[in-house]
């Protein structure tokens, strides 16, 4: 198949407003189940979701922590700003970011941009019982350096050293809830719109496949001998853009933040390379690994920076007949994949790659790791559409069909699907 002409048209169905969930349900684990079993379609409950998973499985959960990402500044003019955070740059790791004081930089979209056309924006607050203001001005020689995209490098700065960053978010932030929902943030968000395992700080959108999981369904997981284990990859507004060109070639896929431990591809490998993804994100991540050890096997002296995994590199590289990339004129076994990245990591006395991806998986796309995927119902024409019917070779519409004609609720708070192909 040739991916990159697919027409984004032939992935279109008819979705309601009202069968958009715009709130979740009371309990999370109580949304409706819709299982694809080798054709098969049936429905439960959520919370039976243990019943069809198999004994001594891999499980791979993305452990990111939606930020409250969103701040607005008023002009005098009384115009409102929003400055809408993406990916850091001063400091660039997460990590050290929010645990900054006095300044640092991301690269942020910016609601009603025509009105700032110069000049800092200042906000005045109080945290822990200290008065503050923050500054921010859009460094406009940073911003032309980047080409594309509609990001504007903001410096950030406040006059208290006591406070970090992260303590100004949670403080004067905004949590991003979806676009589609057509409401305002509410304060009972700040919980809904988190895993219960959520724990690294980095995403404006939530892993939402994730948040129908409870403590008593993780335990069930647990009790049926289903091995656990988790990744990071920070979720960007990026995983909203819809795709406006006629075929996928013409859609520049967003590029994501990913942190993947030592422990993760050891299990992999104890698992035979075979995993249940919970969610899209931890499957362009643990797909990704694939990709990254096939670049270590023709170069293993790259950077994790050189190991980012670009839009159609999975495409562009010669596959065997069942789906191989072919490195140094052979097939690479899924297991040395996963393997050279350990090996890298032992090379540089490491425990975690971090690295990025940009990967789009489209029909055409054979998966190497994830078998088993747990996932939400998907906008028409998006590229997690794409994914998802890539991973069911193209039955994805029975899916959608019986989730409209069962009275399942849809995207990010509505129901869940297990897909078994």
């Amino acid at each position: 198949m040739d991916t990159k002409n697919i027409h984004i048209s032939d992935f279109n169905y008819e979705l309601p407003d009202e069968r958009i969930a715009k709130y979740p349900l009371p309990q999370r684990d109580h949304s409706k189940l819709l299982v694809y079993d080798r054709g098969e379609v049936s429905d439960d409950v959520f919370r039976n979701l243990p019943d069809h998973l198999p004994k001594g499985s891999l499980m791979v959960f993305n452990n990111t922590r939606v930020i409250q990402a969103r701040i607005h500044f008023r002009k005098d003019t009384g115009a409102l700003i929003e400055v809408f955070l993406m990916e850091p740059t001063l400091p660039a790791d997460y990590e050290q970011m929010f645990q900054t004081t006095h300044k640092c930089s991301w690269l942020c979209m910016v609601g009603n941009l025509k009105k700032w056309k110069e000049g800092a924006l200042n906000r005045s607050f109080e945290i822990k019982g200290h008065s503050f203001t923050l500054s921010v001005t859009m460094n406009r020689d940073k911003t032309a350096e980047r080409v594309g995209g509609s990001n504007y490098w903001i410096d950030f700065e406040w006059d208290n050293n006591d406070i970090n960053f992260a303590d100004i978010l949670e403080s004067v932030g905004e949590l991003p809830i979806p676009p589609y929902l057509n409401r305002e943030t509410q304060e009972s968000d700040k919980t809904t719109y988190q895993t219960v395992y959520s724990k690294i700080k980095g995403s404006v959108a939530a892993p939402t496949a994730g948040l129908h999981f409870t403590d008593e369904v993780l335990r069930r997981i647990d009790a049926k001998g289903i091995v656990r284990d988790e990744l990071t990859l920070h979720v960007g507004a990026g995983t909203f853009r819809p795709v406006k060109s006629d075929t996928i070639d013409g859609h520049n896929m967003h590029s994501e933040y990913v942190v993947v431990h030592r422990h993760t591809l050891e299990r992999l490998l104890n698992h035979d390379c075979r995993a249940i993804a919970v969610g899209t994100t931890s499957v362009r991540t643990l797909e990704s690994l694939y990709y990254m050890g096939a670049k270590l096997a023709a170069n293993p002296n790259l950077s994790e920076e050189e190991l980012h995994v670009n839009q159609w590199e999975p495409y562009d590289l010669p596959h065997d007949a069942e789906g191989l990339a072919i490195v140094n004129g052979k097939s690479l076994p899924v297991r040395q994949a996963i393997q050279n990245i350990l090996d890298y990591l032992d090379r540089d006395k490491i425990d975690a790659l971090h690295s990025g991806t940009q990967i789009i998986i489209a029909p055409g796309y054979t998966y190497k790791v994830v078998k088993m995927l747990i996932t939400n119902f998907h906008q028409p024409q998006s590229t997690l559409l794409l994914l998802v019917s890539a991973f069911l070779k193209g039955d994805w519409r029975k899916v959608y069909d019986y989730a409209l004609g069962h009275d399942f609720r849809f995207l990010s708070y509505g129901d869940s699907s297990l897909l078994i192909p």
